[in-house]
């Protein structure tokens, strides 16, 4: 009731209405929270704004430790997290936090705390089973099936211990979206839809922009693209995901407990950065030893990675074409089956598709034996030119503690600090630890192996005191944090608020602070080949001379179809050669040259108010709402830029060789926004305690974005709906030992714009059911449930799977 910022938790009693299949699930219908489904086992939590499927602007931490993978920056799901047994509290806190927790969390954090097991012993079991692709145009109906098993023990008054163990298969949602990407690749020459040669649907890979070629067929320039897979075709979408972890309790005084943590996970599943990945014998573990007290809190912990088996998606396709047939070849063949066409008298349309047919001649079909052998052996190949392997090692080690100087001047008897001030000190370092691949990674500092360990470390520390005045009716604190990096000079980061309470049950609250995000593993050092475009770290070391000799991709593509344009309006001309040129002259100063550089810390200030009360008789009625207003500079984002391989420094030459693919070098790169980026907005929630056992709630969420420059060329954006809003209803005891639970949800389409596609992602609701039955003896719970229970098909986001209804039956023993 009394938080300086706005705090989010999902009550035990909360969790066991909810017809979500997991806690985790639950967190959508958290006020002001987003989730976006990349896989069925794989769900991201954002808040406030500048949704990805990465996310690495919100922390997730299980009991005060980030579970997230190192090399990606952020969790993939909870498979470093609880299970359903051990799950506790949920608190999500929405908006900039990076003044206490540092690092990135400056949209927000999710808190998991698990049950201590001096206060939750004995065995616990929980099976699932559920069917989802129920009327699935690609697929039939799947089964699901999670189990999980805890056990916790206190061996003494002192010592404790649990072990708790998760094993789910189920078979992904499927993304085959079929919309077209490159509508206008060949409209100056009337082919359209179908008829289009350099046609790009959102879920077929091999055949995107650097997979095209201009091709010059009967005086006119074509778009040609090669012809590509579906994502059905590349990937498995049988899921596996197995959870283990361990703990070791120790009490060193009735106040203090010393504790070792282990967490390890092994996964199968689809994930999505820049292109969509199988994971396969992905894995995870964890390693931490934590002291909590009220006075000191200390943790330590090392987090590993291992990429196992997966494998690229799109590079996966390409060179499944390449393997057969290069490029060069393909092409060759292409214009001589067209020329031949057209000859015989077939229409410009019907030659292109003849053409595409006699190119495509030995082209590996789809769940022949031949295509799967080729594809298990490009999987194997870490080397996206050639192959799709991913192969990434990675750890990260993190140690920090805070010291309570005012709980610990209390406990000494008082001297020393007034009893109305608090004082809290804290710090932290992080160190990352990569294995280079030489593909994914390698190990750019001047001198060094390639191959040899590349690290990437920040220390920091905060000091924030407090205030309790006029009896307890005004609470205030300043806080002060600072963060030094690897790469960048200390930056400092305040945060002021206040809490005024004129009674208990009314408090209202503002709070200002700032937040710096040093460029994550990935945004600084990425060495990627990927689909002839090269994913290349922002930091100097990773980039040099790339920014100040490139071209705005948005820029090249407009330039091109200007070209294209040129040539095919052009009559009076005779000469290929001489139409191009007179092309190139007429349109190069369509060109932009880059006018990005090296990363910087992104930086965020941020503005809270918010009112939180409990009303009517006992405090039944419980509202919260929330105002904030974010401004951010030097915004991390991606560009792509082209480099024309010309030593001539004159446009002419610059602009001729940005014709042709052959004569650039493409390049995404990581770097900053120039405009000043704002968003705003708001939350209001409801929630009653009905006297004869319901629960109702309601809330909405406004979220919008203000920018000082678009069309700017980068590739990233806000990513979220401008409205959004959740109903629910539940009851534990409708009748004797039966409960129910509904929840509903609704959000405004929105613009997603990510690396792999852009557009409307159109408003879903959602409804989500379910009942309950408890059997006293022998303790268990039966739940029927299901998500989506209307089975209405929705996209979370562009180039991500539909996502149906999951129906399932849950049966709960000891918990």
């Amino acid at each position: 009731m009394q938080s300086p910022v706005t705090v989010e938790k999902l009550s035990p009693r909360q969790l066991r209405l909810t017809p979500a299949p997991s806690f985790f699930d639950a967190i959508e219908h958290i006020k002001g929270v987003q989730v976006i489904t990349p896989s069925l086992s794989f769900k991201v939590i954002n808040a406030r704004g500048f949704t990805n499927t990465t996310n690495v602007r919100f922390v997730q931490l299980v009991d005060g430790i980030d579970n997230q993978a190192p090399h990606i920056g952020g969790p993939i799901g909870n498979v470093l997290g609880p299970s359903d047994l051990d799950i506790n509290t949920v608190e999500i806190v929405p908006g900039t936090a990076a003044a206490l927790y540092g690092l990135n969390a400056i949209n927000g954090l999710a808190n998991f705390t698990t049950k201590n097991p001096f206060l939750t012993e004995g065995l616990s079991v929980q099976q699932k089973t559920g069917i989802n692709h129920v009327n699935d145009p690609n697929t039939g109906a799947r089964p699901f099936s999670e189990t999980s098993v805890r056990y916790a023990k206190a061996l003494t008054p002192k010592l404790a211990f649990k072990v708790n163990g998760t094993y789910l298969r189920g078979y992904d949602w499927i993304a085959n979206d079929q919309t077209e990407l490159n509508p206008a690749g060949n409209a100056t020459t009337g082919l359209v839809g179908a008829d289009n040669p350099a046609r790009d649907p959102v879920n077929s890979y091999g055949n995107e922009s650097s997979n095209r070629s201009n091709l010059t067929l009967g005086g006119k320039s074509y778009s040609v693209a090669r012809t590509g897979y579906n994502e059905q075709d590349v990937v498995d979408y049988h899921l596996q995901t197995i959870r283990y972890d361990a703990a070791l309790h120790y009490k060193l005084t009735p106040r203090a407990e010393l504790a070792y943590t282990y967490r390890g996970a092994i996964l199968d599943n689809v994930y999505q950065r820049s292109n969509r990945f199988r994971l396969e014998d992905y894995r995870l573990q964890q390693h931490a030893l934590q002291l909590t007290s009220p006075v000191v809190q200390a943790r330590v912990y090392l987090t590993q990675e291992n990429t196992g088996k997966s494998y690229n998606l799109r590079s996966a396709a390409e060179n499944l074409d390449r393997s057969v047939k290069p490029d060069a070849q393909w092409n060759e063949d292409y214009r001589g089956a067209w020329n031949t066409a057209v000859g015989q008298g077939q229409t410009v349309a019907q030659a292109h598709a003849t053409a595409r047919a006699a190119a495509d001649a030995g082209r590996l079909q789809p769940g022949t034996p031949e295509f799967q052998q080729r594809l298990t052996t490009l999987a194997t190949i870490n080397n996206w030119d050639q192959g799709a392997a991913l192969r990434v090692q990675a750890e990260m080690l993190h140690a920090e503690g805070q010291v309570n100087i005012g709980q610990a001047v209390r406990q000494a008897g008082g001297r020393g600090l007034p009893a109305w001030a608090d004082l809290l000190v804290g710090a932290d370092h992080r160190t990352y630890f990569i294995q280079p691949d030489g593909n994914y990674f390698i190990n750019p500092e001047k001198g060094r192996d390639p191959y040899s360990t590349l690290t990437y470390g920040k220390t920091g520390g905060f000091v924030q005191a407090g205030a309790h005045l006029l009896g307890d009716k005004i609470r205030l604190t300043a806080t002060l944090r600072a963060d030094k990096n690897d790469y960048f000079s200390t930056r400092f980061n305040p945060r002021l608020t206040a809490v005024y309470s004129p009674t208990q049950h009314h408090n209202f609250r503002v709070s200002y602070q700032s937040g710096y995000r040093f460029p994550s593993l990935f945004e600084g050092f990425s060495n990627v080949n990927s689909g002839q475009v090269k994913r290349i770290g922002g930091l100097r070391v990773m980039s040099d001379g790339v920014f100040e000799n490139s071209y705005l991709r948005s820029s090249i593509d407009a330039y091109n179809t200007a070209v294209t344009a040129a040539i095919n309006a052009n009559t009076t001309s005779t000469s290929t050669d001489e139409k191009r040129k007179q092309a190139i002259a007429q349109n190069q100063g369509r060109l932009v040259k880059n006018p990005y550089t090296y990363l910087r810390p992104e930086y965020v200030k941020s503005l809270e108010m918010g009112y939180k009360a409990a009303l009517l008789a006992e405090g039944r009625l419980l509202l919260d709402v929330d105002f904030y207003y974010n401004s951010y500079r030097d915004f991390i984002a991606q560009v792509e830029a082209y480099v024309p391989k010309t030593t001539a420094t004159d446009l002419n030459s610059i602009a001729t060789a940005l014709s042709n693919r052959a004569t650039q070098d493409r390049y995404r790169l990581w770097t900053n926004a120039q405009s000043q980026v704002y968003n705003y907005g708001g939350s209001l929630g409801l929630r009653y305690d009905v006297a004869s056992g319901y629960l109702a709630g309601a809330n909405v969420t406004y979220a919008r974005l203000d920018r000082t420059k678009s069309g700017d060329g980068l590739e990233d954006g806000f990513n979220t709906p401008r409205w959004a809003y959740n109903l629910s209803l539940g009851n534990e005891k409708v009748y004797k030992n039966f409960g129910f639970g509904l929840n509903y949800r609704w959000q405004a389409r929105y613009y997603s714009q990510t690396f792999l596609v852009s557009g409307y992602v159109p408003a879903y609701s959602t409804l989500d059911a379910q009942v309950s039955y408890v059997l006293p003896a022998p303790n268990l719970r039966f739940k029927l449930g299901a998500t989506n229970i209307l089975n209405n098909y929705y996209v979370s986001f562009l180039g991500g799977p539909s996502v149906g209804g999951l129906y399932y039956l849950s049966v709960t023993y000891g918990l």
